[in-house]
């Protein structure tokens, strides 16, 4: 089956609210040939300005240590295109549209666009479980709620056939099976006044991706995080846990909650949907973690294809800056951002009937290589563009893999940003580990952890 044809059935059933199948073995094949192991198109663009992907980028920095920061290895280049205020217009199909806000709003925003570098990566077991996810995974409905069936460690729908399946990819992203890190949360306001709004101690598991899993061994749980805040004083000690579910019709969202004050975890309302983020100031709701977060049940998702887009990735230069110099006043330094020309897929949510949200509209910009969402635009209930988030590609190759980094998100009515996720100048940048054991996240745990 040829490229094209794959790709045009991707296209045509996007509106389908839900696929109740795989793909079949026949077109499962195209991901050893037209292809990549996790569905992106092995072939470059007509321009040249894309290359073709020839298996990422996997060397090892010579005496690398599990939490040493990571180095650049493109940072030598020089940018091929800076895109302005000015010219920004010849460039709009190639934008989301809170870029294009930014370059109206601010004459000193700029993109600078570096060569393109398709260093995304997996081990050979994720793309063999990508290759059986293909035939044998299904996104599942039960009314609005939505989950995945079938699947394990690896993209469960690399040959995507509706928008909602893209979403499940980007959730189910290869991050590895577990991390340790030490991150922070600064928030810009409209004034340019910088505020730390926490750091912590963050423990993740994706049991999704736990060495050997399968459908069946898999649980009912893809993530699993606990976060100790350590700063600043008056924060010292709140801490949480979330779990997030392989299908929401079946199983919650489960999450507790420590207030040092009371010395007791309670059981808190789920860290998911447009529940305000306390460390953010409200700049930015739960679901905008990751660009986006936990359940998606509350959209109606459309694919609207496939495009070429300016996106940031190999970001590894932007983590050795310090942060007073990422955080300017209206937006980040465009000289600390790279962006290569890559291609992604293009999902477009609406609010789903009898559903709330406080951003009705939300569009996602997903990385064909990685699956990870890079852009979010979203919507306030007037129909304007309010909101704009914007990942950074980590290159991690000692996973190998790359993976969401720090991420900004945007107000563009109100003015002002959130620099989240930040692990700039700590001593434990993305910590790749073995599996924790379960015990890691329980209640009793938490409580322990949270008053050391």
């Amino acid at each position: 089956m040829s490229r094209f044809y794959v790709l045009l059935i991707a296209i045509l059933l996007g509106s389908m609210p839900v696929a109740q199948a795989g793909v079949t073995p026949a077109e499962a094949e195209a991901l050893k040939g037209a292809l990549t192991p996790v569905g992106a198109e092995r072939a470059g663009n007509a321009a040249g300005t894309i290359p073709p992907w020839t298996g990422g980028y996997t060397t090892m920095p010579p005496g690398y240590r599990p939490g040493d920061p990571r180095p650049d290895p493109f940072g030598g280049e020089k940018p091929i295109l800076t895109i302005t205020a000015a010219n920004y217009t010849a460039y709009a199909d190639n934008l989301p549209e809170g870029a294009k806000a930014l370059f109206k709003a601010f004459p000193d925003y700029r993109m600078n666009v570096y060569p393109t570098h398709r260093t995304a990566a997996a081990p050979a077991e994720v793309y063999e479980n990508v290759f059986r996810n293909a035939t044998r995974a299904h996104a599942v409905a039960d009314g609005l709620s939505y989950g995945v069936e079938g699947a394990a460690g690896g993209i469960p729908f690399p040959i995507p056939q509706s928008g909602l399946e893209v979403v499940w990819n980007h959730l189910l992203a290869f991050w590895g099976a577990a991390r340790e890190a030490h991150l922070s949360t600064y928030v810009v306001s409209a004034a340019g006044n910088v505020d730390l709004g926490a750091s912590y101690r963050e423990v993740a598991d994706f049991p999704y991706y736990a060495p050997g899993v399968t459908p069946e061994s898999v649980g009912a749980y893809y993530f699993k995080t606990r976060h100790i805040e350590d700063a600043p004083p008056s924060k010292y000690g709140e801490a949480y846990l979330a779990w997030q579910p392989l299908n929401i019709a079946r199983t919650k969202f489960a999450a507790w909650r420590y207030v040092p004050g009371e010395r007791r975890v309670r059981r808190g309302p789920s860290l998911s949907y447009d529940t305000p983020d306390p460390e953010a100031s409200g700049f930015e709701t739960l679901d905008e973690y990751y660009i986006f977060f936990g359940g998606p049940d509350r959209y109606d998702f459309k694919l609207l294809g496939k495009k070429e887009m300016y996106i940031p990735y190999n970001n590894n230069g932007l983590y050795q800056r310090p942060v007073k110099e990422i955080l300017s006043r209206n937006h980040a330094n465009p000289d600390d951002l790279r962006y290569e020309l890559h291609r992604v897929w293009v999902v477009e949510g609406t609010l789903a009937p009898g559903k709330h949200h406080i951003a009705p509209k939300r569009r996602l910009y997903v990385d064909e290589d990685s699956w990870f969402a890079v852009y979010s635009d979203a919507w306030d209930e007037d129909g304007r563009l309010w909101k704009f988030g914007h990942a950074t590609m980590y290159l991690v190759p000692d996973l190998p893999a790359i993976v969401l980094g720090s991420q900004f998100v945007y107000d563009l009515i109100l003015g002002g940003y959130v620099y989240g996720f930040a692990f700039n100048g700590d001593p434990i940048q993305y910590k790749v580990t073995p599996p924790h054991p379960e015990s890691a996240y329980t209640p009793e745990t938490l409580a322990t952890e949270a008053i050391r």
